[in-house]
C-alpha cells in the first residue's frame, strides 16, 4: 500500500493536470488553478527543507573537520546574515538589497569570469579537426568569432551578414533538433512517471 498509494496520486494530479490543458471547462480550469497554488505552497515548504538541509550537512562537516571545513563557516554565515537582512528590511530592502548588489553580484560575476577560462579549454580539445564534423564545427567557430569582433567587417564587409546566417539557419536547425530531443524525453519521463514505470521520486527503483 505505501508504494501504490504514491503511484495512485500521482496519476490522478498528473492525468488531471493533462487534461485540464484541453477541456476549457470552469470548474475544471479553477481545480487547475487550485491545484497549481498548492503546487507553488508545497515548492515553498521544500525551499525550507533545502536550507535546514544545508545547515545540517555543513553543520557536521565542521564538527567531523572534513575537507575545507572552514568553507562550511564562511556558508552558514552568509546564510543567516542575508536572512537576517531579509526579514528586517524584507526582500527590497535595503540591506539585504545591497549585499545581494554589492555581495552576490560581483561573486557571481567572478564566477562566470573564471568558467571563461574552463570554457576556452573545452573549446581548444572539441575544436580539434579529428573528423569531418569537428572540422566542421571547427570552421563555424572560427568564421562566427572572427564576424563579430570589428576585424572580422575590416577583413571582409560580408562577414557579419555571414554570421548572422549561420546563427539564424544552421544554428537555429540545430537548436530545435536538441530541443525535440529534450521534449520527448520529457514527455517519455512524464508517462513513465504517470504509469508508475519511473519511481525515483519515491526513493528507489521499479518493484
Amino acid at each position: 500500500m505505501k508504494s501504490i498509494l504514491p503511484i495512485i496520486v500521482v496519476f490522478g494530479f498528473g492525468f488531471f493536470m493533462l487534461v485540464s490543458f484541453f477541456i476549457p471547462l470552469k470548474g475544471i480550469q479553477d481545480t487547475s488553478q487550485t491545484f497549481q497554488n498548492w503546487y507553488i505552497g508545497v515548492m515553498a515548504f521544500f525551499i525550507f527543507i533545502g536550507i535546514f538541509n544545508i545547515i545540517k550537512i555543513n553543520l557536521e562537516k565542521i564538527q567531523r573537520r572534513l575537507r575545507d571545513w572552514q568553507y562550511s563557516i564562511i556558508l552558514l554565515i552568509c546564510l543567516l546574515v542575508m536572512m537576517a537582512a531579509g526579514f528586517i528590511g524584507g526582500p527590497e530592502g535595503g540591506l539585504f538589497l545591497y549585499f545581494y548588489k554589492n555581495v552576490q553580484i560581483p561573486l557571481g560575476a567572478t564566477m562566470f569570469s573564471l568558467l571563461a577560462f574552463f570554457v576556452a579549454s573545452a573549446a581548444f580539445r572539441a575544436f580539434r579537426a579529428r573528423s569531418p564534423e569537428a572540422t566542421l564545427l571547427l570552421i563555424a567557430a572560427v568564421l562566427v568569432m572572427i564576424g563579430r569582433v570589428p576585424i572580422g567587417y575590416w577583413i571582409w564587409h560580408g562577414f557579419p551578414n555571414l554570421v548572422e546566417w549561420i546563427m539564424t539557419v544552421p544554428n537555429t536547425a540545430a537548436k530545435r533538433g536538441i530541443l525535440f530531443g529534450i521534449d520527448l524525453g520529457m514527455i517519455s519521463m512524464g508517462l513513465r512517471v504517470l504509469l508508475g514505470i519511473e519511481r525515483s521520486y519515491m526513493g528507489g527503483g521499479k518493484e
